[in-house]
């Protein structure tokens, strides 16, 4: 199978001011998010798209392919179609959203959100096991899923819950964490993006809800390790990310192919 991610990368974020180009050791965030991806060998093209000129100039700097999409869009979601519907992006077999603000997005949990959709699936993602202290943190994103591994429902709140303290043997190896990757046929991502915002996406504010509430069906690949840090959304989060990376970097496996 044939397959391009998009980095979705908006300038205008809100709790992170000018998120994709603050540095992480000397580069712009986004463009780490590029080389990362890049270099796990998974995607026969990579791309960044932003609705931001100043953006797009950084990357290409960089030595990355980005492209200019509408300002509008509500999710990344959106901006991801709008890349795959152009004619340069059209034919792939799957398309990926990795999240802009993931530097140590591990490589397996791309490909196991592939995997996803060569097995059948129409969308695919990851989740990683997650302590039960993960579970009162709305921060983190939490899945439930089906004996096949489809998702069954993502919250950020504790699920699967705890009633009684004896079940909690067999309910913590069922705890997971939900990794900022998504897999998509491309008739799939333009049903997505074709269906209304829903009740629950709103409510929750996560996305993935929108068409799991339609019936669609979203496969998620079990990663065993987590990254060593998830999403960059606050200036701690950043401030933690430049310490962590020179860590890293010492260690290839982590980060192959990333220049220092």
């Amino acid at each position: 199978m044939t397959v391009l991610v998009v980095i979705p990368a908006r300038l205008a974020a809100v709790r992170l001011p000018r998120k994709p180009l603050r540095e992480l050791a000397g580069a712009p965030l986004a463009l780490r998010v590029w080389q990362r991806v890049a270099a796990m060998g998974v995607a026969d093209r990579v791309v960044i798209a932003t609705e931001a000129e100043e953006v797009a100039l950084a990357m290409r700097r960089g030595g990355a392919e980005c492209v200019l999409t509408r300002a509008a869009h509500a999710s990344g979601t959106d901006r991801v179609a709008e890349v795959a519907a152009r004619p340069p992006y059209r034919g792939f077999d799957v398309i990926v959203n990795v999240q802009g603000d993931e530097p140590f997005l591990d490589a397996a949990a791309v490909r196991g959100a592939v995997a996803e959709i060569a097995r059948g699936r129409p969308l695919g993602t990851a989740a990683v096991p997650a302590p039960a202290s993960a579970l009162d943190e709305p921060g983190i994103v939490k899945v439930v899923c089906a004996d096949d591994g489809r998702a069954l429902y993502f919250s950020r709140a504790p699920i699967p819950y705890l009633r009684d303290a004896a079940d909690r043997p067999s309910r913590d190896p069922l705890v997971r964490q939900h990794l900022g990757v998504y897999a998509y046929t491309p008739s799939a991502l333009a049903a997505w993006v074709a269906l209304p915002p829903h009740p629950l996406e709103l409510s929750e504010r996560l996305e993935q809800l929108r068409p799991l509430a339609a019936g669609v069906a979203m496969g998620v690949a079990r990663v065993d390790e987590a990254p060593v840090m998830g999403g960059i959304d606050t200036e701690s989060d950043l401030a933690r990310a430049n310490l962590l990376w020179s860590g890293a970097r010492a260690d290839a496996t982590l980060l192959p192919g990333v220049d220092a």
